[in-house]
């Protein structure tokens, strides 16, 4: 198991006595769902959300997906072995953006996946804005956030036993990076992990966040691109993330530009 990173707040740093094996706060366990198939879990949640007969925090996880999709409508590969799960957020009045949450995400998954990765490995685990997890630059999960009225689905895919063979970016699996774990006791990991940074999230706000986030993230300095909605393409370095979540790329000529939405590349 890797050394904890120090220096900014983690989610699951208390040294009560009422903790779970992990340190994180003890809470209620997240209820899990598992299915054996099934076409999206964000959508099948989506639906018991509408219906009114799901919580806020209960999970769905599926052992394989038919019409799984990442981010900008696109097939995400669902073989047997990894993980595709989802979970409601009931959104409350004073809480963060919606939109951040998917930085609650990806610096909960970090937090779990770090503590999983041999030493070595961890010291090359980074987060991608806004929430793309990278081990040495291949990419190993995504996050994927959808909204209907005040529920918020966080839909999440971990590349566990396999990596698919993709053109445009090198990705890796747990198993690859040496880790010996099942998706079920993964998503066991992580639901709790998340519930730790969502109470993290709504007590003191999105700075907890941000600042593990840009703990976690590559260097300033680093190389870009930025493929935005419509098609433009923004070449820049990494600057910081911005207080809202939104990413700063600095410009070859100096100027800042601010992006809310793009797909991010290293160059």
């Amino acid at each position: 198991m890797a050394p904890r990173s120090k220096g900014t707040r983690t989610a699951c740093a208390s040294t009560s006595l009422s903790t779970n094996g992990w340190g994180c706060p003890r809470v209620s366990p997240p209820r899990i769902l598992t299915v054996a198939e099934t076409g999206s879990t964000n959508a099948d949640l989506l639906a018991l959300a509408r219906d009114g007969s799901a919580e806020d925090g209960l999970w769905l996880r599926a052992e394989r997906q038919t019409a799984g999709r990442g981010r900008q409508g696109r097939d995400w590969q669902s073989p047997a072995g990894n993980l595709y799960a989802s979970t409601l957020v009931r959104l409350s009045p004073g809480d963060p953006p919606a939109p951040t949450l998917a930085l609650v995400a990806a610096v909960a998954l970090d937090e779990v996946v770090e503590r999983l990765l041999p030493s070595p490995r961890a010291a090359k685990l980074r987060v991608k804005w806004p929430n793309d997890l990278l081990i040495d630059g291949a990419k190993l999960s995504g996050i994927l956030l959808e909204r209907s009225g005040d529920w918020v689905v966080v839909g999440i895919g971990v590349n566990v036993a396999h990596h698919p063979a993709l053109a445009d970016r090198a990705t890796t699996s747990l198993v690859a990076e040496g880790v010996a774990i099942d998706a079920a006791t993964l998503a066991a990991r992580l639901a709790e992990m998340l519930a730790a940074w969502l109470h993290l999230w709504r007590d003191d706000g999105l700075s907890p966040v941000t600042a593990r986030w840009r703990e976690r993230a590559h260097p300033p300095g680093t190389p870009l691109v930025a493929r935005l909605p419509d098609g433009e393409c923004v070449e820049g370095r990494f600057d910081t993330l911005g207080d809202d979540g939104a990413l700063r790329l600095r410009l070859a000529g100096g100027a800042t530009r601010v992006i809310h939405a793009a797909d991010v590349f290293l160059v």
